[in-house]
């Protein structure tokens, strides 16, 4: 089956109306390219255009962004390369968020330590075939370097993992609004889980990727009151980023990155929280030095 070629994100980000704090972290998204150096992997599911660390530097500039998070792209699979060669090359600028294999040697575990690898990412088994899933031992692994375990839900499926990834010994990071169906609203199932799981002291929420929750059009209206919800609960455990450059977004609507950056006015409207989310949890996440 051929795989999909991923709609490149908006070449012209408008500048948010909201000012970022200095220090101000994206802590979500993805690099790729160019493919003659960094080759796509042959069983990816989809590949993308080329969204290099200068590309992502000017978005940086444009929103008032400082620093950024990472994370291998599942275009890539299980090969890395692009993220730790960027995280090399601009060691205060990123941290970094790989997808490790489960063989990967514990020298290859200091060697990412070394350069800002702060976690691994594992996703929910409704959502791939060929990236990493829920692996008790080698999060465990991780957990010895200080690496924590970010977690992509399916919809809804967080009821089922809660416990699983609560029996782990890392910090537990959940990307996208925790894969929760925003049309469900506060009351469902899947939000109470995540609410508990926030409780612990130990998991944290990505305040990211609401297309990936919603298949409205932005602005994500259905987001909003869970958004708002998780602000109420634990605001010292929420991290906010861009998903850009948006893959696997071909049959919906292309955000314009300006605009999601205000999103969080409406998402965060106490500007203090909002300072707090983007920088302090940032850095005590990532291991960022304070602003």
């Amino acid at each position: 089956m051929p795989r999909e070629i991923a709609n490149p994100p908006d070449p012209n980000p408008r500048k948010p109306k909201i000012a970022l704090p200095p220090g101000a972290c994206d802590t979500h998204f993805h690099l790729f390219g160019p493919r003659d150096k960094y080759p796509f992997a042959e069983n990816a599911t989809y590949e993308a255009p080329d969204a290099t660390p200068e590309m992502h530097a000017r978005l940086m500039q444009r929103l008032g962004l400082s620093r950024g998070v990472v994370v291998s792209g599942g275009a890539y699979v299980r090969d890395y390369r692009r993220m730790a060669d960027a995280l090399a090359k601009h060691p205060d600028r990123y941290r970094g968020i790989a997808l490790m294999p489960e063989d990967a040697p514990d020298a290859e575990f200091v060697r990412l330590t070394g350069l800002g690898v702060r976690g691994l990412r594992f996703m929910s088994t409704k959502r791939t075939k060929v990236l990493p899933t829920l692996h008790e031992g080698i999060a465990r692994r991780a957990f010895a370097h200080g690496w924590h375990v970010q977690f992509y839900p399916a919809p809804g499926d967080i009821v089922d993992y809660a416990d699983k990834l609560l029996a782990l010994p890392n910090d537990i990071v959940l990307d996208h609004f925790a894969g929760i169906p925003a049309e469900g609203g506060v009351d469902q199932p899947a939000f109470k889980a995540v609410l508990r799981m926030l409780d612990t002291g130990r998991v944290w929420v990505k305040l990211s990727g609401p297309m990936r929750c919603t298949r409205e059009p932005p602005p994500y209206p259905s987001v909003v009151p869970l958004a708002r919800a998780l602000v109420a609960h634990a605001p010292e455990r929420l991290v906010w980023g861009s998903d850009w450059p948006h893959v696997n977004m071909n049959d919906l609507v292309m955000p314009n990155d300006g605009d999601l950056a205000d999103l969080l006015a409406e998402w965060v409207p106490d500007e203090a929280t909002r300072n707090r989310i983007l920088v302090d949890n940032a850095c005590a996440l990532y291991g960022f030095p304070k602003p």
